[in-house]
């Protein structure tokens, strides 16, 4: 009997199983075996990813629902059922958030440090916090009163607001509002003593709406539509429509109200006339609002010791002692992987290259580099050095544009040749290609990453980099750049597989070719998300001829796994810790070259709606090294989850000490590190006997 492999039933829907990754990453809060401020930092992550969950994927549902389309995907959820289980889920979990909230806040008081309200505050407090009230926040802020002659108020995407009601000397009810700008802190400090903003700003509100009598106040918080929408084909200036469509990011619908618990009703009446919210998305806290701004306190030097200690990345050998990084690559083949690995080579090979009088030509793609990037630096002062520089920066990297624009304009001025984007597609690839001039010859350096060039995010999350002068990787690289800045035909690739047109067809063969050694074959899969159907139905497929599949799947995944007569042959799993698993690595059992590295996740966007590399690891050495990290992390009892068919995650806990691949990794790089001296092969990751063995 032939199984139908579109079938619903086969499905998790997307949204809901992203959710189960934030709770996943909420359970961290919970963990007692971490200090106390490192919990708090998983509440903030917690708090943040929700920010953008609702802002895209939810106001992308009530989009939908608008429109009353009813199929969204394979998995045959509508719009409003998806809604109205997202609603579901994060009110019940909203208790969880604060019961974890408050257990930390209980472990953190041991080490007196608190949160408190002003009116809490001792009179000592009281004085000093007054004093910056008037010095730092009066100055700033200012009253908004509402009635007939006083419209309410457009409040931006993520305001952060107190609702006030008063009374004036006739005895009539006034309301107001006033603005918490996020120019100012989110708490003030008197030692290790956290007072937050809103309770000293609603304190002192008769100040600012003087001679009336506050009855009634609440501070409130506004989600809106933050996607941006582009007519690309009917833009004259895509620089200046982006423009424009960040600033409509402000503008965007209203999808969620976050207010405080207990607060009056006439002043939520007042709130919710004037913002028209569905009633789902209005969510009540008795904890502090705005969860994300909770790095305002775990990023405090003198706490420290209260998060996991920090890890200083190691450059190993052959990259360190100040050795040429160009003369080490043209020897052999490098791939590093962030963040036990210094990402430092990688701003080294663009830094020097860029003051190289050798160096001809220098190429990138750019994605995400944040706000004081060396490399885009580099760039500049190697185009202002006259050198050819070409950079393709992606103006579409969503919440990341403001600061594309900027240094894709300071490049441009630079005398760079910059190109914005390719149209319809994002670019997504993460490459880099330096020519130099070596005696009579042209001579090609490479690096291919899985992650963006951004030395501030390659320290919290695990990416590989690769670096090669091979020939076939330069030919296809070159090839590459002129595929996106001009007309070339990019099917001319031979070694390096691109998408939207190679990686999801590559990816596919080798599933099936795999799938062809029956009991025999092994597919591992590490990735962010796996969504897309027909990479699904192919596991499927391999799993029902008895293949044996591994997926390390950190988010989103719609497969499910051990369904009898279907998966039953695929186990998926989800790493969680210190770091955000983020490499992507492909690895067939069978296929002539084993192991690959990718920018590109199993999902439709990153297979048919983006630019994406995926390289192949050829070097024998190199091969072995991924396969390690897989097999460490297939290992993990500390980290890892497994899911289930039902949907939901279990966390993988053996008893003793068990294995953590974080930790593991951080301890060997650094006792690498530490005999740097000692003939064996660096660039090898090999697990100690006892962790082989577990």
């Amino acid at each position: 009997m032939s199984i139908d492999l579109t079938s619903p039933d086969l499905y998790f829907n997307r949204e809901l199983s992203w959710l189960k990754f934030n709770t996943r990453v909420l359970a961290q809060a919970k963990d007692h075996a971490l200090p106390p401020l490192e919990r708090m930092k998983f509440i903030a992550i917690y708090g943040t990813n929700l920010d953008e969950f609702y802002m895209i994927r939810v106001a992308g549902l009530k989009s939908l629902f608008k429109a009353r389309i009813q199929e969204t995907a394979i998995d045959k959820l509508t719009p409003s059922e998806q809604l109205e289980a997202i609603h579901k889920t994060l009110h019940k979990e909203q208790r969880t958030v604060e019961s974890s909230f408050k257990e930390i806040m209980k472990d953190l008081k041991e080490h007196d440090v608190t949160i408190k309200p002003y009116a809490k505050l001792s009179d000592k407090q009281k004085e000093i916090i007054k004093e910056q009230f008037f010095e730092q926040i009066y100055p700033v802020i200012m009253p908004i009163a509402i009635d007939a002659t006083h419209p309410f108020p457009h409040l931006n995407n993520l305001s952060f607001a107190l609702a006030l009601k008063f009374e004036d000397k006739q005895g009539n009810t006034k309301y107001g509002l006033i603005r918490i700008p996020r120019i100012l802190p989110r708490f003030l400090e008197i030692g290790h003593c956290f007072v937050p903003i809103e309770s000293v700003v609603d304190h002192f509100s008769t100040e600012l709406f003087y001679g009336f009598k506050k009855i009634a106040s609440t501070p409130f918080r506004v989600t809106r539509n933050a996607d941006i929408e582009i007519e690309e084909e009917e833009a004259d200036d895509f620089m200046e429509i982006l423009e424009e469509g960040i600033r409509a990011r402000n503008r965007g619908t209203l999808v969620r109200l976050e207010l405080m618990e207990d607060s009056d009703e006439e002043l939520i009446e007042f709130l919710t006339t004037h913002l028209k919210l569905d009633p789902h998305d209005i969510y009540y806290y008795k904890i502090p609002l705005n969860l994300g701004t909770l790095w305002h306190i775990v990023g405090q030097e003198a706490l420290a010791h209260l998060t996991l200690p920090t890890y200083t990345p190691k450059t190993l050998p052959p990259l360190g002692d100040n050795n040429d990084i160009f003369e080490v690559i043209e020897k052999k083949d490098v791939l590093l992987y962030h963040p036990y690995e210094s990402f430092d080579p990688v701003v080294r090979f663009i830094e020097e290259a860029s003051k190289d009088p050798d160096t001809l030509s220098m190429r990138m793609t750019l994605y995400r580099v944040g706000k004081n990037s060396p490399i885009v630096k580099a760039l500049i002062r190697a185009a202002l050095d006259g050198k050819q520089v070409t950079v393709l920066v992606e103006l579409k990297a969503r919440f990341d544009e403001e600061n594309n624009l900027h240094w894709a304009k300071a490049l441009e001025e630079a005398g760079a040749h910059v190109i914005y984007g390719i149209t319809g597609l994002k670019v997504h690839a993460k490459i880099a290609q330096i020519t130099k001039r070596k005696g009579k010859k042209l001579q090609g350096y490479l690096h291919i990453g899985t992650g963006n060039y951004n030395p501030s995010t390659s320290r919290i999350y695990t990416d590989v980099s690769y670096f090669t002068t091979k020939e076939e990787f330069n030919r296809d690289a070159t090839r590459f750049f002129h595929y996106i800045t001009g007309f070339s035909n990019h099917s001319a690739l031979t070694t390096l597989v691109i998408a939207p047109t190679d990686i999801k067809p590559k990816l596919l063969s080798m599933i099936e070719h795999e799938s062809s050694f029956a009991e025999k074959g092994l597919i591992i899969l590490k990735a962010n998300s796996l969504v897309d159907p027909d990479i699904i139905q192919a596991l499927y497929h391999a799993s029902i001829k008895g293949c044996k599949i591994e997926l390390i799947i950190r988010g989103i995944c719609v497969l499910k796994p051990a369904i009898k007569g279907v998966s039953e042959n695929i186990s998926v799993y989800s790493i969680i810790g210190k770091y955000l698993e983020h490499p992507r690595i492909y690895y067939f059992k069978h296929d002539q070259n084993e192991c690959y590295i990718s920018s590109a996740d199993l999902m439709s966007r990153n297979l048919i709606r983006r630019i994406e590399i995926m390289t192949p690891i050829k070097d024998a050495p190199l091969k072995e090294k991924i396969k390690q990290i897989l097999s460490l992390q297939l290992k993990d009892s500390k980290l890892r989850w497994k899911l289930k068919s039902s949907g939901e995650y279990k966390q993988i806990k053996q008893g003793g000490k068990g294995i953590n691949n974080h930790d593991i990794l951080e301890d060997y790089v650094t006792k690498i590190y530490d005999e740097a001296k000692e003939e064996i092969p660096k660039h090898v990751i090999r697990l100690t006997k006892k962790t082989a063995k577990a």
